[in-house]
C-alpha cells in the first residue's frame, strides 16, 4: 500500500515536470517551477523598487525592532552608540522572499513607528522625513553563497541548509559616512544579481556578473 503510494507521488511529480509546473532542486527537493526576481547591481535603489517595477508586489513583515549598543560588524560599520535592529521578511505577491536585517543609528532610526517601517524602506522613510544633514548617494554590496541555517530556513520556509545568497549593503550619505549597515539571506531558487556592462573605458565592472543558485 505504501510502497504503490510513493510510486503514483512520483508519477505525478514526473508528469507536473514535463509540464513545466515543478522542478526538483538540490537542497530544496520539489519546488514549483518559477522565474528568479532580477536585482540590477548597477543602481543605487531598494529591492521594493526594482519588485514594484517587475509588477510584483513587495511587502514587509516586522519580525523585531531594538536598540542596541553597536558591535561585531555593524560597529566596525558604523562605529560605537546606540543603534535600532530591525530584522523582517521581505515578501513578494505576498510570499516570504529573504530574511533582511538592518542597522542604523538610535536618532535616525527611533523616529519610526514599526507600522512606517513595515510601509516602506529605510531609504524613503529617511528622504521623506529628511532625518539627515547630507542624502543617501550610494551603496556598497558584497555578496556570497551560504547555506541556509534554521532560523532562516523557518523564517523563509525552506530546508534547513539549502543554498543561499548573503548579501552585506553598506549605504553612505555623499560625504562618505556610512549611515545604514544591512544583512540579507535571499533562497538561491528566487534571485538572480545582474550587473550591465558598457565599453565605457572607465567602467571597471565584472564581467556579466550573475548570481544564481
Amino acid at each position: 500500500m505504501h510502497r504503490a503510494s510513493r510510486i503514483t507521488v512520483r508519477k505525478a511529480l514526473d508528469v507536473l515536470r514535463s509540464e513545466g509546473l515543478v522542478e526538483s532542486r538540490q537542497g530544496f527537493g520539489w519546488v514549483a517551477t518559477a522565474n528568479p526576481l532580477r536585482q540590477s547591481l548597477g543602481r543605487f535603489t531598494t529591492i521594493e523598487a526594482q519588485m514594484s517595477e517587475k509588477g510584483v508586489v513587495p511587502g514587509r513583515k516586522i519580525i523585531s525592532a531594538n536598540l542596541e549598543q553597536s558591535k561585531g560588524r555593524p560597529r566596525e560599520v558604523l562605529g560605537d552608540g546606540e543603534l535600532l535592529v530591525i530584522t523582517r521578511i521581505n515578501l513578494a505577491d505576498g510570499a516570504p522572499f529573504a530574511r533582511v536585517t538592518v542597522w542604523v543609528p538610535s536618532q535616525i532610526g527611533s523616529q519610526f513607528s514599526i507600522p512606517e517601517l513595515e510601509g516602506a524602506s529605510l531609504y524613503e522613510l529617511i528622504g521623506e522625513r529628511g532625518s539627515l544633514s547630507k542624502p543617501l548617494r550610494r551603496a556598497i554590496q558584497s555578496i556570497a553563497a551560504v547555506a541556509i541555517d534554521g532560523l532562516d530556513a523557518k523564517l523563509l520556509g525552506v530546508p534547513k541548509d539549502s543554498p543561499a545568497l548573503w548579501c552585506e549593503r553598506i549605504t553612505y550619505d555623499e560625504d562618505g559616512k556610512p549611515i545604514i549597515y544591512s544583512e540579507s539571506i535571499f533562497p538561491g531558487h528566487k534571485t538572480e544579481f545582474v550587473t550591465e556592462l558598457t565599453s565605457e573605458p572607465e567602467s571597471i565592472a565584472p564581467s556579466g556578473l550573475r548570481l544564481v543558485q
